[in-house]
């Protein structure tokens, strides 16, 4: 695990998104969450949603809409999605950038990066019940004193 002076040494940057190099996860995560909300709404949307896909129901079948045929409103949201995989890359160190390279969205690199740092649910579920059940086993015993524990 990173030390203190480590993980606030970077700095912050409104024009650079914090840089992530597999350590303290949560602290980026946040970090990250608020970079990519104030870059644009849009952007955070598409990594939660996933990416926007202009479509259209034709004979009762829902094609992809041609980009030809694009509203401006649809314009404006498709390319969420490609800023927010752009943003995210550049903020991820070599090995970091080398787990998500594959990926096709940016809710599947936020995805594969939550995951890998934090786990399943079912997971995060166990981790805290083991830290539950640790603190309420823990017994001072007899010869100790309180400072030595």
């Amino acid at each position: 695990m990173a030390n203190i002076s480590q993980t606030f040494s970077e700095g912050a940057s409104i024009n650079r998104p914090p840089l992530f190099s597999g350590d303290n996860y949560p602290f980026w995560k946040i970090r990250m969450k608020i970079f990519l909300e104030s870059f644009d709404k849009g952007v955070w949307d598409a990594i939660v949603n996933g990416p926007f896909i202009p479509t259209k129901i034709e004979k009762g079948k829902t094609i992809l809409k041609d980009f030809l045929s694009w509203t401006p409103d649809e314009n404006k949201r498709a390319p969420y999605d490609v800023r927010a995989k752009n943003i995210i890359s550049s903020a991820l160190t070599l090995d970091e950038f080398y787990r998500v390279s594959i990926c096709q969205s940016a809710k599947e690199m936020w995805d594969v990066l939550e995951v890998t740092h934090e786990g399943t649910e079912k997971v995060k579920r166990a981790r805290k019940n083991t830290l539950v059940q640790e603190y309420e086993m823990f017994r001072m015993k007899a010869e100790e004193t309180i400072y030595d524990v």
